[in-house]
């Protein structure tokens, strides 16, 4: 039950992104109630009616929707103005781009006309017994006046330009990630036809949008990016975004970056203190090891990505952490049996933490095996055992004891009442995002004998790297 629960919130929030607004101003749509948006209030009679002729659109014409609608209004003095509009605030019109007060019909009158909505007030009886009192003691009369107000594409939301051109009955989707400049969509099959009017839209509607993308295949397992089409505006993939404080910079279109997570970046960092060690095996361009780097831990951070490796030192510059983090450009398994085993006898010799974080969900569990026996039994060794904390997706009923127990498969050692599972997020329908956190037993991290294990599936580097962001230019 809390799983449905969570996905059906994290499903409306995501639906709704951009249309909660759209429940203040939904008497200005038109189509039939079955076709509506989530988060969407029907109000009749209604206001605004698309054209038909906008229906199956697919090049943007802005002045289609150009229609004039007759609305309530009230003569009101220049001089007691402000005082009736305040008095008036939940009769009057709430239109985007619309202001409500307007001038009277002669030139230079001292009066000026204050827009009413139809659907609250339709005669001088729809007014409420303070508005009325309101009326009396300004002197003003409660007469309406009728006015033809002029409503255009600018003064619609993306959910209602959408609704008016789809195909009626097709499911409306309006929601995107933000990255930067950068509008990433999902689109569904019945929206590709439309989608560079979508692109436009979502361009139009949304101040500092310039280039509005649609994601053309899943996520590539091994560099994590996928391949994407711009749908309007420039082709700049360039993105700089801030996340929890940090700035980062990077080509979107060449590495991993998902704003959903910044939330999980943070409930991780925050585990970690001053002095202690953060080896992380999926830097990608940073996330995790530049905010725990702030904190004055001491960070290893690799990714087998050439592109997120650049980007992981530029951003490493970029907040002045060149000499707190020491990057890589290796296959996980190689980095953890690489660089964490040479670090970690001294660690474990410590009292700070150790921590290894391994986000890369669709295939980290399976890189679990790297940790048996990869040290040599010291018995001084044991004081200060590092911390795990890994990610993986689950499309099972009980996705906490599937990446439990496949976790412990791929260890080699039963986790269960040995960790902690933490949902991060529900990634599609029937698929979930879980991080599992354990300390490494030391029957693993020392056993003698190690199991074959399958080689990875992350290609082996042409040119391994492994430096220090100092030396970097």
């Amino acid at each position: 039950m809390l799983r449905f629960l969570s996905r059906t919130f994290e499903s409306v929030q995501s639906q709704t992104k951009l249309g909660f607004a759209a429940v203040l101003q939904s008497f200005l749509f038109s189509d039939s109630v079955s076709s509506g948006f989530i988060g969407r209030t029907v109000m009749e009679p209604k206001l605004y009616r698309p054209p038909p002729e906008v229906r199956g659109m697919t090049s943007l014409d802005k002045d289609a929707f150009t229609r004039t609608v007759t609305v309530p209004a009230l003569q009101v003095p220049t001089g007691v103005l402000n005082k009736v509009v305040k008095s008036l605030k939940k009769s009057t019109l709430h239109c985007p781009g619309v202001h409500r007060v307007v001038p009277g019909s002669e030139e230079g009158s001292s009066f000026r006309l204050v827009l009413l909505d139809p659907h609250r007030v339709s005669s001088a009886s729809s007014f409420s017994e303070a508005e009325a009192e309101a009326l009396r003691s300004f002197g003003v009369s409660d007469e309406l006046q009728q006015y033809d107000l002029k409503l255009t594409y600018d003064n619609l939301k993306t959910e209602e330009v959408l609704e008016a051109v789809l195909p009626q009955g097709q499911d409306v989707t309006s929601s995107f990630s933000r990255v930067g400049h950068i509008a990433h969509m999902n689109l569904r099959d019945h929206q590709l036809p439309y989608k560079n009017l979508i692109g436009q839209v979502i361009m139009d509607k949304n101040p500092g949008i310039t280039c509005v993308v649609n994601k053309t295949n899943v996520i590539d397992s091994t560099y994590r990016n996928f391949k994407m089409e711009v749908l309007a505006g420039e082709e700049n993939m360039v993105a700089k975004v801030k996340e929890n404080g940090v700035t980062y910079e990077f080509d979107f279109s060449r590495v991993y970056w998902n704003p959903r997570l910044s939330t999980e970046h943070q409930r991780v960092v925050q585990l970690v203190k001053r002095g202690d060690a953060v080896f992380d095996v999926f830097a990608g361009v940073g996330p995790f090891a530049i905010p725990a780097a702030r904190l004055g831990a001491k960070v290893l951070a690799n990714d087998l990505n050439p592109e997120s490796y650049r980007w992981l030192q530029h951003n490493c510059k970029l907040n002045k952490l060149e000499s707190k983090v020491q990057t890589f450009n290796l296959d996980g398994r190689d980095f953890i049996r690489g660089p964490l085993r040479r670090e970690l006898p001294a660690l474990l010799k410590g009292e700070s933490a150790v921590h290894v974080v391994m986000n890369l969900p669709a295939l980290a569990l399976e890189f679990l095996d790297a940790f048996r026996g990869l040290l040599q039994p010291e018995p001084t060794c044991d004081r200060n055992l590092p911390t795990v904390h890994c990610y993986g997706f689950s499309k099972h009923d009980d996705p906490e004891a599937d990446v439990v127990q496949r976790a412990s498969r791929s260890l080699g050692f039963p986790l269960e009442n040995e960790c902690s599972v933490h949902f991060v997020r529900n990634v599609a329908p029937n698929k979930d995002m879980m991080c599992v956190r354990f300390t490494v037993p030391k029957d693993v991290l020392y056993c003698s004998s190690q199991t074959k294990t399958e080689p990875s599936e992350e290609p082996a580097p042409k040119k391994p790297k492994c430096e220090d962001a100092t030396n970097l230019t």
